[in-house]
């Protein structure tokens, strides 16, 4: 099932829609027992939304834990990191901007009026503050922060002990091997909890429908639309970014990537994709020694198109529900998830958990994550192959700053056989472009 899990998806979208059409027609708009039934079936989602909820907290702490603990402190490799974290924080910004920008310019969720089963939360609907949001990053206690799912203050606290770690060398190797051992199991769970998926997007599907009827799936397929093309816009700022740095060479890397695009894209995956990718930046000139170290950190902190997408889709359930934040709020949300989205590398569709725990911390009703479950599929597509186009571009702009750009081999030639120095070595054993 993990291995067509995307098939299983589509299929309890599809009995969702059918059953959820069965009953808007079989009872009365209003109805008890159409109210009854669908609140029935509204328990699939909310069961796996608790499950989601329920490895936020360890996820975040492990992954950022072992990511800080393991960059090493090598000057080159304080260089490169220091390098690529600014391209990362640069295009977060953007990414996350843009997709507030579109939402607000489209209002793909206008007109909804779905009602919250829950009270919304003091921040969704009370003026924001500097103060308040600054309080709110740092922890009095981790365990209280863990316990409430406060992914700033998890953060905060992650990062610390990630230093520390890092600072204190072998004497703390156990709590980082126990940290990567986290990672694992946390990872592990999230597969499990991804099979519920299925019927989670069945129950939320057919509740939907049964008590909005077919014409929410027009909002969908317009949500849908507007997305990708915000996504085709990223990807150009993205390569016409990179040619100030590459000159025309950045637009034939659309070339050179083109196949772990496709497989990142097919799979919904931006991990079976890496390989391939190492491969075809090798062609394109990058050495191994680069991308070795930037990929696995862009994996990590340069998710473009996971965080275009976790704005785009907070502020659709936002204005689903009709509720009004404030461009302050929306500023505060900007950093909130520029931040959180840096804990979540490698987990299948990740930005769900990113939008639950943004959700919960801005008050927003998390039950309107059902509202995405049964798109989501398609929207983690090409999300996922925006991942890989943002790290393919990020790994060769770096290699350009760096000023070891290797003189290009045919795309569809054997891969390159990436030289063995280390960056401290310098330009040894590189055949550098004397172009660029």
């Amino acid at each position: 099932m993990a291995r067509r899990l995307t098939l299983f998806i589509l299929i309890g979208m599809v009995a969702g829609i059918v059953l959820g059409t069965v009953l808007n027609h079989a009872f009365p708009a209003g109805s008890k027992s159409l109210t009854d039934i669908a609140d029935t079936l509204k328990l699939l989602p909310e069961v796996f939304l608790r499950l989601i909820k329920m490895i936020i907290a360890p996820l975040i702490f492990a992954t950022l834990v072992t990511g800080i603990a393991s960059m090493g402190d090598s000057s080159a490799l304080g260089r490169i990191g220091g390098r690529a974290l600014a391209w990362f924080v640069t295009a977060s910004f953007v990414s996350i901007g843009l997709g507030l920008l579109l939402v607000n310019l489209f209002q793909p969720g206008h007109g909804l009026h779905f009602a919250a089963t829950t009270p919304v939360g003091e921040l969704a609907t009370a003026d924001f503050t500097l103060r308040h949001f600054v309080l709110g990053v740092f922890p009095t206690s981790v365990i209280d922060a863990m316990a409430q799912n406060n992914v700033l203050q998890i953060l905060v606290f992650s990062l610390f002990a990630g230093v520390a770690l890092s600072a204190i060398g072998e004497a703390g190797a156990p709590l980082v091997r126990g940290a990567e051992a986290l990672v694992e199991v946390m990872l592990t769970m999230t597969g499990y909890v991804m099979r519920a998926a299925p019927l989670a997007v069945f129950g939320a599907m057919a509740s939907v429908i049964a008590t909005r009827g077919l014409g929410i799936i027009v909002t969908y397929g317009v949500f849908v639309a507007e997305f990708y093309g915000g996504l085709l816009l990223l990807w150009v700022i993205l390569f016409t970014v990179g040619s100030v740095f590459l000159g025309r060479r950045a637009w034939l890397l659309a070339r050179y990537v083109r196949e772990p695009l496709l497989l990142a894209y097919s799979t919904a995956s931006s991990e079976s994709a890496l390989p391939r990718l190492f491969d075809a930046l090798d062609r394109f000139g990058v050495p191994r020694r680069i991308s070795g170290f930037v990929l696995p950190l862009g994996y990590s902190f340069n998710l473009d198109g996971s965080m275009m997408y976790t704005s785009f889709a907070t502020m659709f359930i936002a204005q689903a529900y009709a509720i009004p934040l404030s461009s302050g709020q929306q500023v505060a949300m900007l950093l909130t998830l520029m931040i959180s989205s840096k804990g979540i590398a490698g987990v299948p569709r990740a930005s769900l958990v990113v939008i639950a725990a943004t959700l919960t911390q801005f008050g927003l009703p998390v039950e309107g994550i059902a509202l995405l479950l049964g798109v989501d599929t398609f929207l983690d597509m090409g999300r996922t192959a925006t991942n890989v186009v943002g790290n393919a571009v990020a790994t060769a702009v770096i290699t350009k700053w760096e000023g070891m750009l290797q003189i290009p081999l045919d795309p569809d030639a054997e891969p390159a056989i990436p030289p063995h120095d280390t960056p401290e070595q310098g330009r040894r054993g590189l055949h550098l472009d004397p172009d660029a």
